[in-house]
């Protein structure tokens, strides 16, 4: 046990056993990262099909590098001939593949173009990102004014690892809001180290054994899951930090001696703390029931995040803990006998308000979250294009907008078809008969199969040519004997899209059924399983409601990627049902002795300050997603922090509250403690009876 005399040395000593080789195999984890196509979409796509059919053909797995330069009075014949020694240049490149295309110049004659193919191996982006940089020495030098950016899916790629490089940073500011909060909350300079020493061995310890899993059980993780992994860990082991110090602060004015503190403080937040850890678990596990690689892999991965970071905090923490002592909480320091501060703090006061008129509070909190969760119908989840995926405007962008204003839209970046040769023919004449198909090439024809290039009108990661390419896969689909599929990045995009949306129809029933039965399983009831869960969803709709209005009128984004809505639902119920856990197993634990009524109010005042004290770590731990330059990582985050303030000051604190109130013993049926009548029923003045934590 960690809290023995012995036991809580002994504990420390194996996790130190545990850091040791987990601190060499976190800093591989980047290693084991996967950031190509099998990394993100589904292995049954027909875009990743194409990819291993045209390998035979073309360049295996080639990215078009699309070299753009640009010069406002308008390119010289120098800058022509620059852009040619360039194009010779590339191809020393590694990973450059084939002979470049061009250099074109623009019919307005202010601007360049060529287009590479570039090689896409294992490392994806980072790859990628190597290739642009050589590309980017060569172009810049003795530019003269001549403007140089690469486009196209391998700038996109280069500019994602760039964006995704801000990892390190991630963690330093959300290591930074997760101090702060404690020092805020705690009030001592000594106290917040221990939860932060501990988040800091999980985080080690999980991402060790997800390198392991990684490289040897075929775990598929890429930079997306470790920037969210990291996020997850600090701010869920920092709730079960917040809640087991809460408890065993109580405890220590109870027992003369810390040891036994520490046993009771388990003793009675465990169960919580437990089931709260395997609702998130559960829930992200359920992740792989996802078509979508990227959310496939990211379901275990931070499934085994959080319970890591669970054990940490139920055996390194308390040990931590008992072998500090008291000290640790100066200069406030837990003092034994010492009655527990009496005064009416704001969850007092929050309780006389609601137990005056429940049901009207619990109405009124409904209409407004469903006004709130309105927004959703705006919610634009089709995805994003390229250029739209950053928050600022990174080369690419500008390339991409200069190579639109002077050359056709789908240029550079075609669609790929790959029929069997005999059939070539006819898969020309259909695919060119499609809306915004601009022209199809002659068929590269190699053995019995062969792969046509066609051009778009439209911007390749625009809506409308992902409309053109579900035309086109109509039209060859139907020509029998041809097995013709369509791929290139538009096709890659509109997989992404579908894959996402049968993930979100699959998975989201599965975790709501899941999580209703671990509640039923915990609380022994029905009824406050069923109200919980309501609370959760209503709170999820509003929250997404506010975040879509934000979105677009407020930060001005073009929309939201199209795994956003099924991985903010995760998060938001998983991690939102985890209050009411708190809430209401404290408030079942205390209506043996007061009822059910009496029992809201005490369960509100006790547990007040440290949840919303946990709600608030978690959303400034996620909130620091917004430090990295990605418009995924900020929508993410501003809503899951948004929804669980939201769910930690509104929901929990007065529509749980209301609701329980009104109920009353109903909330248990049809348990044994539905028979448990009410000593008295609830008054504003009862909750002035309850000693308010004063710690938090």
């Amino acid at each position: 046990m960690p809290s023995g005399r012995v036991g809580k040395w002994v504990v420390i000593a194996l996790w130190v056993v545990v850091l040791v080789p987990a601190l060499m195999l976190a800093g591989k984890l980047g290693d084991a990262e996967e950031n190509d196509n099998s990394a993100w979409l589904p292995g049954n796509a027909e875009s990743t099909a194409v990819v291993e059919r045209a390998q035979k053909l073309m360049p295996a797995d080639s990215v078009p590098a699309i070299v753009v330069y640009d010069r406002a009075g308008g390119v010289t014949d120098a800058d022509l001939a620059k852009a040619q020694a360039d194009a010779k240049a590339f191809q020393g490149i590694d990973n450059v593949v084939g002979r470049p295309q061009g250099p074109v110049r623009s019919q307005d004659g202010k601007a360049i173009q060529t287009i590479v193919q570039v090689h896409k191996d294992k490392s994806g982006w980072e790859g990628l990102g190597k290739v642009v940089d050589a590309m980017a020495d060569v172009g810049k030098k003795d530019a003269h004014g001549l403007g140089f950016h690469v486009a196209g899916p391998a700038g996109y790629g280069a500019d994602s690892i760039k964006a995704f490089g801000g990892g390190g940073a991630l963690t330093i500011i959300t290591a930074l809001v997760v101090v702060v909060i404690l020092l805020i909350t705690y009030r001592s300079p000594l106290l917040p180290l221990l939860p932060l020493i501990t988040v800091g061995v999980a985080l080690m310890a999980a991402e060790a054994l997800i390198y392991l899993l990684a490289e040897h059980a075929g775990l598929v993780i890429n930079k997306q899951t470790s920037f969210i992994l990291v996020v997850l860990i600090f701010g869920a082991a920092t709730d079960y930090a917040l809640l087991l110090i809460s408890r065993y602060r109580e405890e220590l004015a109870r027992h003369e001696d810390r040891h036994e503190a520490m046993a009771e403080a388990l003793y009675r937040s465990g169960p919580a703390i437990v089931a709260s850890a395997a609702t998130v678990a559960v829930s992200l596990m359920l992740l792989m029931l996802a078509v979508l690689n990227s959310t496939k892999g990211m379901g275990p991965a931070c499934a085994i995040g959080v319970l890591v970071g669970l054990l940490a905090m139920v055996t390194l923490m308390p040990a931590l803990l008992v072998a500090c002592g008291r000290w640790i909480f100066w200069p406030v320091k837990p003092v034994y006998g010492a009655e527990a501060e009496r005064r009416r703090s704001v969850w007092n006061r929050v309780g006389d308000a609601i137990s005056g008129r429940p049901r009207l509070v619990w109405t009124g909190t409904v209409l407004v979250l469903a006004a709130m969760a309105l927004g959703t119908l705006g919610l634009d989840a089709s995805g994003l294009s390229n250029k739209d995926q950053f928050t600022g405007k990174p080369q690419m962008a500008v390339g991409e907008e200069i190579r639109a204003e002077h050359f056709p839209a789908g240029s550079g970046d075609p669609v790929y078809v790959v029929a069997e040769a005999g059939a070539a023919g006819r898969v020309r004449t259909a695919l060119a008969a499609v809306p915004g198909i601009g022209g199809v090439a002659d068929p590269v024809v190699k053995g019995d199969e062969a792969v046509l290039l066609a051009q778009l009108k439209d911007e390749p990661s625009s809506e409308a040519a992902m409309r053109t390419v579900d035309r086109a896969r109509t039209a060859v689909h139907r020509i029998e004997g041809a097995d013709a599929q369509v791929g290139g990045s538009t096709a890659i995009m509109v997989d992404t899209e579908n894959a996402a949306s049968r993930d979100s129809k699959v998975i989201i029933p599965i975790v709501l059924l899941v999580v209703l039965l671990i509640l039923s399983a915990l609380l022994r009831s029905v009824v406050a399983p069923l109200l919980l869960m309501a609370t959760v969803l209503l709170s999820f709709g509003a929250a997404l409601g506010v975040s879509s209005l934000v979105f677009e009128h407020v930060f001005g984004l073009a929309g939201a990627d199209a795994s956003f809505p099924l991985l903010a639902f995760v998060f938001l119920v998983a991690l939102g049902i985890d209050y009411n856990i708190f809430l209401v197993t404290r408030v079942r634990e205390d209506t043996l002795r007061h009822g059910t009524r009496r029992a809201a109010l005490t369960g509100l005042s006790s547990t007040g300050g440290v949840i919303t004290s946990a709600g608030v770590v978690l959303a400034g731990t996620f909130a620091a997603m917004a430090s990295l330059p990605l418009v995924f990582a900020v929508e993410l985050g501003f809503a899951v922090a948004f929804g669980v303030l939201l769910d930690t000051i509104v929901v929990r604190s007065v529509l749980v509250t209301a609701l329980t109130l009104d109920v009353g013993r109903w909330m248990w049926w049809p348990s044994k403690l539905f028979r448990h009548r009410d000593d008295a029923p609830a008054s504003a003045g009862e909750s002035d009876q309850v000693p308010a934590y004063s710690g938090t």
